[in-house]
């Protein structure tokens, strides 16, 4: 497809897409215009990690993953219904949602609501909460090592307080015991000394006796023993009742004693240490707790995010235009019709030699009216086409000129009959003796295109019930123009027409007339494949845009494969003022710059038309303007 047929495509089509256009427009800015108002509020808050001992590439990606984590705790339901019973009205999920910016630590909550104080109040609310989430985030996440180390420690400061008092309790007993002895030590030593004093009272100091002066001498000795000895048990005693300890500590201790005081240093060491613990696992809390601070709150918005009418018609028209082109495209991409005459020479590999505009009909008499149309518009345009194609059979066979020429189709409808007369018509105007023929004793058509009886044709010579002479028929309109109908319709066509008398009336017609035009039926049926073998050339007749290229395609290779002539294809029907087929009817515009097209070609009806002058022959008048080009 060439340049020029894509313009003639997209001319054709313009109006299509234009619709489309306009009517997506229409329905975009309609439809936008229902809609209930949306009015978006944003927030804008940072994320402070906790402060890190290290910065390595595992330090980023886990600030980044908890900036995620943050951003989809903001659109959870559990925040969410908090948020609702905070803010007193509900907040439905999907009304907000989180993004970061960029690879910053800034997070942007975005919250759309029909009513714009409430947008505000949802992305500011959702803020708050969010920070108040944050350190019980933190705080479950250390409770429960918190709450194990405070029950440690609180077992601990019970075990120590146990044992203090076992072993205060057991070292009180003792003492007690020691005070008793070194009571009864003193007590005993006192006796000794008080019982030497009174022996040594009953001696006489002055007594010159040596035995008393040995007593005296030997009681004074014994006191001055005893003497340090119980100053000793006085000195313990008083350590004992002041003290509370003896001098000698080891004395006093036992094997229950150091194992209490063993446990005890354990259990101390343990508080000690569950202390230490518990403040490391405090200062861990403070710096892993990220912080989460609003940098913006959210104000009231003035006017609505949505819906926005031009933008949409903008984009539904954008949408419908796409939509049209598709359509268009698919349409033509499935279209295998013969447009135009690239196409017919390319798919049919046969020329075309003529180009017939499509014609306006009355609508009482019907298109099978149109056959003697050029006789009744000799200077149409469509006149001109016929004789356009009378010339082109001239010179497509100049050295063997074809003195019996089928006309037939791929299908119904397609304007063979209105060809085949109207041809026959154009070259009895060139002085031709021409006779036409209605062949297609299945539908037949001719007698309607000349309004003749159809009750005598030529079924009845081929079965031999009649001459040709008893079934000629001529036309006054038209000098040198026979026409033989088709007759009684018969119950077997095809056998008719392939019969050796069917030849034969050929040869006789052939031998009388200049020219022998055959009307068949369509090429769905034999008997124009029958009929192209007795005959010296077929004209193919198509319609563009409407037939089909296999439809053509198939009888065209029929009619080859068994050895007919085909002269040529002959395009039918063509609209006027439509380019896309041919460049439309502007194909003939040196003719219809002068004449109306449409005005002429409808064919008056005789029984209404009144008394007009007598009309100069067809013939001469074709001369005669043949003469003056």
């Amino acid at each position: 497809m060439d340049i020029k047929q894509l313009f003639s495509t997209f001319k054709h089509w313009l109006w299509l897409v234009v619709l489309g256009t306009i009517v997506g427009g229409s329905l975009g800015y309609y439809l936008s215009n229902r809609q209930t108002p949306i009015y978006q509020a944003q927030a804008k808050f940072v994320i402070l990690p906790a402060a890190q001992t290290t910065n390595d590439y595992n330090s980023y990606l886990n600030n980044l993953n908890m900036i995620s984590t943050y951003t989809q705790l903001l659109t959870s339901e559990d925040l969410l219904y908090e948020a609702s019973n905070k803010l007193g009205f509900p907040v439905m999920k999907g009304q907000a949602t989180a993004t970061q910016v960029g690879d910053t630590k800034f997070v942007v909550l975005t919250v759309k609501d029909t009513d714009p104080f409430k947008a505000a109040m949802i992305a500011n609310g959702l803020v708050d909460i969010l920070i108040e989430q944050n350190v019980k985030l933190q705080t479950v996440q250390f409770e429960s090592a918190e709450r194990n180390l405070q029950a440690r420690i609180d077992q601990a400061e019970e075990q120590i307080a146990t044992l203090q008092g076992q072993i205060t309790s057991l070292s009180t007993e003792i003492l007690q015991k020691q005070i008793e002895n070194v009571q009864a030590q003193m007590t005993d030593v006192q006796s000794q000394i008080n019982a030497i004093k009174l022996d040594m009272s009953e001696i006489d100091p002055n007594s010159t006796s040596e035995v008393d002066k040995a007593r005296l001498t030997n009681d004074q000795a014994k006191i001055d023993e005893l003497s340090p000895i119980l100053a000793l048990y006085q000195e313990i005693y008083t350590q004992l009742i002041v003290l509370g300890k003896t001098p000698d500590s080891g004395e006093a201790s036992s094997t229950d004693l150091d194992r209490l005081k063993s446990t005890l240093q354990l259990y101390q060491q343990i508080y000690i240490n569950s202390i230490n613990s518990l403040e490391t696992l405090h200062l861990s809390k403070a710096q892993s707790t990220p912080t989460v601070m609003q940098v913006e709150t959210a104000t009231k918005p003035t006017s609505p995010i949505s819906p926005k009418p031009v933008q949409s018609a903008l984009l539904a028209a954008a949408i419908g235009l796409f939509v049209t082109a598709g359509f268009v495209f698919l349409v033509e991409f499935l279209d295998d019709t013969l447009k135009t005459p690239d196409d017919i020479k390319e798919v049919l590999d046969a020329p075309v030699i003529g180009f017939i505009g499509e014609l306006k009909h009355n609508p009482k008499q019907g298109e099978d009216a149109l056959g003697v149309y050029v006789a009744k518009n000799p200077r149409s345009p469509v006149a001109e086409a016929f004789r356009s194609l009378r010339t082109n059979l001239e010179y497509s066979s100049v050295d063997n000129p074809a003195r019996t020429i089928l006309v037939t189709s791929s299908g119904e409808s397609e304007g063979k009959s209105m060809v085949a007369a109207n041809l026959a018509i154009v070259e009895a105007q060139s002085g031709k003796n021409v006779i036409i023929i209605d062949a297609d004793m299945r539908r037949p058509k001719v007698h309607i295109q000349f309004n003749k009886s159809n009750r005598k044709g030529l079924s009845d010579v081929v079965t031999g019930k009649l001459r040709i002479d008893d079934v000629v028929k001529t036309y006054d309109q038209v000098e040198n123009l026979s026409i033989i109908t088709c007759g009684t319709i018969p119950p077997n066509p095809s056998e008719l027409l392939g019969s050796e008398r069917m030849s034969q009336t050929l040869k006789d017609l052939e031998e009388r007339f200049d020219l022998v035009i055959i009307d068949t039926p369509p090429m769905i049926v034999s008997d124009a494949q029958i009929l192209s073998r007795k005959v010296d050339g077929v004209i193919f007749v198509v319609i563009p845009g409407q037939t089909r290229a296999i439809a053509a395609l198939r009888p065209m290779e029929e009619l080859r494969r068994i050895g007919s002539n085909v002269l040529g294809v002959v395009a039918n029907k063509i609209p006027r003022n439509r380019d896309y087929y041919y460049g439309g009817y502007n194909y003939y515009s040196p003719y219809s710059n002068h004449y109306t097209y449409h005005t002429e070609s409808i064919i008056p009806n005789p029984e209404n038309e009144p008394e007009k002058p007598a009309r100069i022959p067809l013939v001469s008048l074709f001369t005669k303007n043949r003469t003056k080009d």
